[in-house]
């Protein structure tokens, strides 16, 4: 079981917080449902701050690479992640609400035990790909069907050519 990093988000803001580290992608359980394997590490870095309206900020970057199942050929691929992310927070739900009409900004509720890698692990998930791929002409599928373009016999030339003979 990972060590749970928990903090009061507005202390931490107004202190100017800061905690950075690595954490192992094999710790962060609910990212496992959209990973092929979960060898490697996220480096991430947690600061507090407040904005240039006094409002107090949690910023979040995570770099690293996590490996995604192609919704295209089935394969396996690199997905690189390269996140920051600014975190208003809201002192309470009326707060939250008000803050939230806001679009160009992203607002969370400040809970006083707040665990920093669940929120990492949210930032990445809320990240990721909605129908992951590799890019034009990366896919297996994409490789067979150049193959076939290029005069290779099809797959099933040989079924086909059995058939003819009855």
């Amino acid at each position: 079981m990972p060590v749970r990093l928990i903090i009061d988000p507005l202390d931490f803001a107004r202190n100017a917080g800061a905690h950075h580290g690595k954490i192992a992608l094999s710790e962060l359980e609910r990212l496992q449902d959209y990973l092929i394997g979960n060898d490697g590490e996220l480096q991430y870095a947690v600061t507090g701050t407040l904005n240039r309206d006094a409002r107090p900020v949690l910023q979040i970057v995570v770099h690293g690479s996590i490996n995604l199942q192609c919704q295209r050929c089935l394969g396996e691929f690199g997905h690189a992640l390269d996140l920051q992310t600014d975190l208003l927070l809201a002192q309470n739900e009326n707060e939250l609400s008000r803050l939230d009409e806001d679009e160009s900004v992203d607002c969370i509720l400040a809970i006083s035990d707040m665990d920093v890698l669940s929120l990492i692990e949210d930032e990445i998930i809320l990240s990721l790909p909605i129908s992951p791929r590799h890019g034009e002409n990366q896919c297996s599928i994409d490789k067979t069907r150049s193959n076939d373009a290029a005069g290779e016999k099809p797959l099933f030339a040989a079924l086909a050519a059995l058939k003819n003979l009855h």
